[in-house]
């Protein structure tokens, strides 16, 4: 991405520069919960979401020592700001930018100073593991530093969220940008008054040996939005609580499963009944794909799964035993595996 934006013989100097900073924010995969985390089921009773930080990752680059070189009228020089993404942008102020989450980012923290900034993800966006989140924790870390602060990971994941849900009124919760900011694999409880708790509950050689070995996250080809799916499940909640309800007691077990006695019998069982509920809480969020993979994968010899993040798409989670792996495999030959591994840091700056 680097060499997307920066001629070679610039990288030297620039990478040199204090004015040059890296971060890098997980991405997440969610056991349970999803959909609790909306304030308007929260602010009922509590919201639960148990979910795990994974080795892939959202990273944004700042060189906030660029000159403004003025040299022709089309020159992109003449911009103060510098945006990389899918496309790029030159504009000379903040409000003027069209990717939502960058714009308000920089409004929000009061920055509009010359600078460039690109990014880049190890996955796609729209495909269930918390881009957009993950994203803007990383972002706003990185526009931190630019200042000079150093925030910790509950400011920044309060700040990530007020971004998307009250700068830019999208419908999500808050569990995606508590995970990236904390990493590890944790509880997340929303209280009634807007407060999360965030218990670690499993220690680095559970998730790493005991837990993620059991993992499969198979890619469905299929993208979406998720504003749409969760739309039409936040317009939802008031009738479907009881999925609501039976969601939130799932994430609680599965917190409570991750000790010294952990079963991936057990772990399988409840991830298949949250799968269940999910699937009602909006016409949406499966498709006669989606279906026919699971179903197949439980055939073979999976212990249970579910479609991760938002649902209609993305990625599929899967738990197999070692000596089932080789069968689910091939009964998925059509879809792409994504191997992961745990990441116990959230958010932090490389460079």
């Amino acid at each position: 991405m680097i060499h997307d934006y920066l001629k070679e013989s610039d990288i030297g100097g620039i990478l040199n520069s204090p004015a040059f900073i890296i971060t890098r924010a997980p991405f997440r995969v969610s056991f349970a919960g999803g959909g609790t985390d909306f304030s308007s089921y929260y602010e009922r009773d509590f919201g639960a979401v148990c979910s795990t930080a994974i080795d892939k990752y959202v990273y944004v680059m700042i060189n906030s020592n660029r000159p403004i070189l003025h040299q022709g009228i089309d020159d992109p020089g003449r911009h103060r700001i510098r945006l990389s993404y899918s496309t790029t942008e030159y504009v000379q102020h903040p409000d003027e930018l069209s990717h939502p989450i960058v714009r308000e980012s920089l409004k929000f923290l009061g920055i509009d100073t010359p600078m460039d900034i690109a990014t880049m993800a190890d996955v796609p966006a729209g495909t269930g593991l918390g881009s957009s989140g993950t994203f803007t924790v990383a972002l706003l870390h990185a526009l931190h530093l630019v200042k000079g602060e150093h925030p910790d990971p509950p400011q920044l994941a309060e700040e990530a969220a007020h971004v998307e849900m009250n700068l830019l009124f999208r419908p999500v919760g808050k569990q995606d940008h508590y995970a990236a900011a904390f990493g590890g694999l944790n509880s997340f409880r929303f209280d009634p008054d807007g407060s999360v708790e965030v218990s670690a509950v499993a220690s680095a050689d559970l998730a790493t040996n005991k837990l993620f070995p059991f993992l499969m996250l198979v890619y469905t080809g299929q993208s979406r939005d998720s504003g749409t799916v969760l739309s039409e499940q936040r317009d939802n909640i008031e009738v479907r609580l009881e999925h609501l309800n039976n969601i939130r007691s799932h994430a609680v077990e599965i917190s409570g499963l991750l000790n010294d006695r952990f079963s991936i019998q057990k772990f399988g069982d409840v991830l298949h009944g949250t799968w269940m509920q999910k699937k009602e809480l909006a016409t949406n969020i499966t498709n006669s794909d989606i279906d026919y993979w699971y179903d197949i994968a439980i055939k073979s010899g999976a212990l249970g799964g579910k479609i991760c993040g938002a649902g209609g798409g993305g990625f599929l989670l899967l738990v197999v035993e070692p000596k089932y792996r080789s069968q689910v495999k091939e009964a998925l030959q059509s879809l792409d595996e994504l191997p992961i591994g745990y990441e116990p840091l959230g958010s932090r700056a490389l460079l």
